[in-house]
This record gives structure tokens, sequence and C-alpha cells, in this order.
């Protein structure tokens, strides 16, 4: 059984990403969102650990993710926060589909 590290750190960033913008501008939305994404990440990277076919929570939320804020990505057209949360959903959606092929 080997733990999934990138599961675990994307978890981290995304909650990290919540608390930060509560910090910087007091968005109250932006820490609930976060943590709960973050914590959905990290029990969909607890479950790939256990199990490593079994990606759906983990799939769910970073394509979740990916939408939610890659749209608001090309509203705001600002890379931070944004565009590299979207990036990096995107890349662990890619990363999550190749371990079902």
């Amino acid at each position: 059984m080997s733990v999934d590290w990138l599961g675990f750190g994307y978890a981290a960033i995304v909650a990290l990403g919540g608390v930060i913008g509560y910090i910087r501008k007091g968005s109250k939305i932006s820490l609930i969102v976060g943590l709960f994404f973050g914590l959905m990440a990290g029990y969909g990277a607890y479950w790939v650990t256990h199990d490593p076919r079994d990606v759906k929570i983990s799939l769910m939320t970073a394509f979740l993710l990916t939408i939610v804020m890659g749209v608001r990505f090309k509203r705001t057209k600002k890379l931070m926060p944004a565009g590299i949360i979207a990036a990096l959903s995107l890349l662990m959606v890619l990363r999550l589909v190749l371990r079902l092929v």
C-alpha cells in the first residue's frame, strides 16, 4: 500500500488557499469552501491510498474545482488563486483518469 502523497499535497494546497483567502481578504466563503474541498480531496486521497483504483471522490473533487476555478480564471484573468488551482486540479484529473486506464 503506497500513500497518495500527491493527493494529500493537493488537498493541503486547496485548504491552505481557503485559509489564505480568508486572511488576506477576510472572505469567509473562501475559508469555508477551501476547507471543504481540501477535506474532500484529503478524504479522496485516503481512499486512493487504500485502493489505487478507488478514485471517485478525488476525481469528483478535482473535476469540480477545475470547472469552478477555470470559469473564475476566465472571468477575472487572475492567475492567483483561480488559475493556479484550476491548473493543479486539471493535472489531478488527468493523473486520476490515467490510474483508471
